[in-house]
C-alpha cells in the first residue's frame, strides 16, 4: 500500500486542513487531528478512485525532501497517509472504431467530465451489469 504526503495546515480559531502535494486541488478537513486524519485517508482514497475509474495515471508518492524543497509546503506539518483503495492496473489497447462514433464518444466524455479511457471503461461495465441482470 502507498503512502503520500499530507500536509496539515490550520488557521487560528479554524478547523485542521489537509493537502496533498502529490495531487492538486485535493484538500479536506477535521476539526481535530485524528478527524482530520481520517477524512485525509477517505479525501485521497476516493480521488485515486476517481483517477482510476477515468484512466489517468497515478503518481509516484514524493519524497519528504521534495516535497519540503518547495517553500509554500513548509508551513504544513507533513503526515504519511495510506492510499487505501484497490489500484487495478491499466493496459493500453487498440481499438477501431467509426470515425462519427468516435467523435461522439469524445464529445460525451468531455461533456460529462471524464476522459475518453474512463468513459468506455464505465459504458463496458454498465452494459455488462446490465447483460448480467
Amino acid at each position: 500500500m502507498k503512502q503520500y504526503i499530507g500536509l496539515i495546515h490550520r488557521d487560528v480559531g479554524s478547523d485542521f486542513g489537509v493537502s496533498f502535494p502529490d495531487f492538486p486541488g485535493v484538500i479536506t478537513a477535521g476539526r481535530n487531528l485524528d478527524e482530520a486524519r481520517l477524512m485525509a485517508e477517505e479525501a485521497l482514497a476516493l480521488h485515486i478512485e476517481g483517477l482510476i475509474e477515468d484512466g489517468d495515471a497515478i503518481p509516484e508518492p514524493s519524497s519528504l525532501e521534495a516535497v519540503m524543497a518547495d517553500a509554500v509546503n513548509r508551513d504544513g506539518v507533513a503526515i504519511l497517509v495510506a492510499a487505501k483503495t484497490e489500484a487495478r492496473k491499466t493496459v493500453r489497447i487498440n481499438v477501431t472504431l467509426p470515425d462519427d462514433v468516435l467523435q461522439r464518444i469524445d464529445a460525451f466524455a468531455e461533456a460529462h467530465g471524464y476522459t475518453r479511457s474512463g468513459f468506455l471503461a464505465k459504458a463496458a461495465e454498465k452494459v455488462m451489469e446490465l447483460e448480467a441482470a
